[in-house]
């Protein structure tokens, strides 16, 4: 039976069973197009649950439910997404085909927040997000709002202000609203009924319309300390700390002229440059025959790189369906733990047997070095990913591809950058264990081995310097990267 054209939300018989406890019995409730609905009860009533059975979240055991149109839910939390900006954050919905609201950008400014769209959430006040999450559910549905105790975390002024705007927006935009709150006073100043419900079950519904709204906030010592307090405000940018002088490089630089100054006095204490030579001398190395050091020093890189690229893909396509199925991984687990227990240095000669001498083994030595870290790192991340968010996004009835690249990858990045700077240092290790084993690609790994063979320790040191620098040039990149991508998710 459809619904009568005046009727947004309605249900008959609603139970709702979680495990062996009663949360929902035989719930019935209607609410018209266009009113505003409170429901209050006591902790544990069955509040929020009967918001998430509107939302679509949980399916009664008993009951009908029918809405409609595909409602907004606006939960206790804001759960904006930190890698987007507030106006990214309230597009969210269209994003992912689920916005029939408000445009994006009118919805902030229905808010008050137009001025503050390029503003990431790190940098706004918890009220701020507040009203950006509310954006968020204003553009997503252009009728039925769902609110469960969405201002409950604030002050008492700026809750009482967020409460009027509330009212006025209602007023404004016509949405059907209902609303989740343990204040009777505000259930009785926002709404045109409330519903109370004990035990699962509503007991009443009132009228709160016209005298029912007359509360104390304009009479006697109540409005007097109001007056006194001022208006409750939460538009406030959270200030980043005044920049500093950045002398962080003065520890490392310190570190790295002591042991200078040490190798040094070493080398010369010793006085056999065949066992220790001196920085000097490394240095007369390397300025002999630049253009052979620099040919080297590409070569290495350059197999790393693609060794550190290629097993990081592949150890985030494993790592992804074993993060989202434990079977799985159990499943794998033992070819994955005996990959990692075989020493790459065995199978380098294996690869030259089946692929012979060449790039292509040379590569797949160093991704197989890089490829467990990343892997970990993938699984780690994606299932660190907050339950609260994949809530949301089943609110906004989000597909498996934009769940994966819209939550959980950009969520997973910063353990899986993590695992990247790892990956890379194991990779330029991989490449290095190539040229060693296969005595072919002319590396720095090859440098090192043919300075040994005739002795030359000075050219063996100054081929192990400028892999020491590589690799931590490489780890640095990647530091760049990651405060550059994540600069934004850091609290003011």
């Amino acid at each position: 039976m459809s619904l009568p054209k005046d009727v947004a939300v309605r249900l008959r018989g609603v139970t709702v069973r979680l495990g062996r406890q009663t949360v929902l019995e035989d719930v019935d409730l209607t609410v018209l197009h266009g009113e505003f609905l409170a429901v209050i009860g006591p902790s544990g009533g069955g509040k929020s649950t009967l918001l998430r059975v509107l939302a679509g979240l949980l399916r009664p055991q008993a009951g009908t439910v029918e809405i409609a149109s595909a409602p907004a839910l606006m939960f206790q939390d804001n759960r904006l997404l930190p890698w987007r900006t507030a106006l990214r954050n309230v597009e969210l919905p269209r994003d992912l085909g689920a916005g029939s609201g408000l445009e994006p950008r009118r919805a902030l400014q229905m808010v008050g927040l137009d001025a503050y769209a390029d503003y990431y959430p790190a940098q706004l006040s918890g009220g701020m997000r507040a009203r950006v999450a509310l954006a968020r559910a204003l553009a997503q549905s252009h009728d039925v709002l769902l609110l469960d105790e969405p201002f409950a975390a604030l002050d008492a002024l700026v809750r009482e202000r967020f409460n009027a705007e509330l009212r006025h927006l209602h007023d404004k935009t016509g949405r059907t609203t209902v609303l989740v709150t343990h204040s009777i006073r505000e259930a009785v100043w926002l709404a045109d009924r409330v519903a109370v419900l004990r035990g699962g079950r509503i007991v009443a519904v009132l009228d709160t319309r016209g005298a029912g709204r007359v509360t104390a906030y304009t009479d006697g010592l109540e409005a007097e300390l109001r007056a006194l307090l001022g208006t409750g405000d939460s538009t406030r940018v959270l200030q980043e700390t005044a920049p500093r002088a950045r002398l962080g490089w003065l520890a490392p630089a310190a570190a790295l002229l002591a042991g200078l100054v040490l190798w040094e006095v070493a080398a010369r204490a010793i006085g056999v440059p065949l066992l220790l030579p001196t920085p000097a001398q490394v240095w007369a190395e390397l300025s002999r025959t630049p253009g052979e050091f620099a040919a080297a020093t590409w070569g290495t890189a350059r197999i790393a790189l693609l060794g550190a690229l290629l097993g990081s893909l592949t150890g985030a396509l494993i790592g992804y369906p074993l993060a989202k199925s434990r079977p799985l991984e159990r499943f794998l687990s033992p070819f994955v733990v005996a990959s990692q227990s075989a020493p790459i240095v065995v199978l380098a000669p294996l690869l030259i047997t089946w692929f012979g001498f060449g790039l292509i083994p040379a590569v797949l030595v160093s991704a197989l070095s890089a490829l467990y870290p990343v892997m970990i790192a993938t699984i780690v991340g994606v299932r660190e990913v907050p339950p609260t968010n994949h809530e949301l996004f089943s609110t906004l009835r989000a597909t498996p591809w934009q769940r994966l690249t819209r939550l959980e990858l950009p969520s997973a990045l910063p353990v899986m950058l993590g695992g990247l700077r790892l990956a890379l240092s194991l990779a330029l290790i991989g490449a290095v264990v190539w040229e060693f084993v296969s005595n072919q690609t002319p590396g720095l790994g090859f440098l090192v081995n043919q300075a040994r063979a005739y002795y030359q320790t000075p050219r063996q040191f100054a081929a192990i310097a400028l892999l020491v620098g590589l690799g931590v040039g490489l780890y640095l990149a990647v530091t760049a990267l990651e405060r550059r991508v994540l600069r934004h998710r850091r609290q003011g």
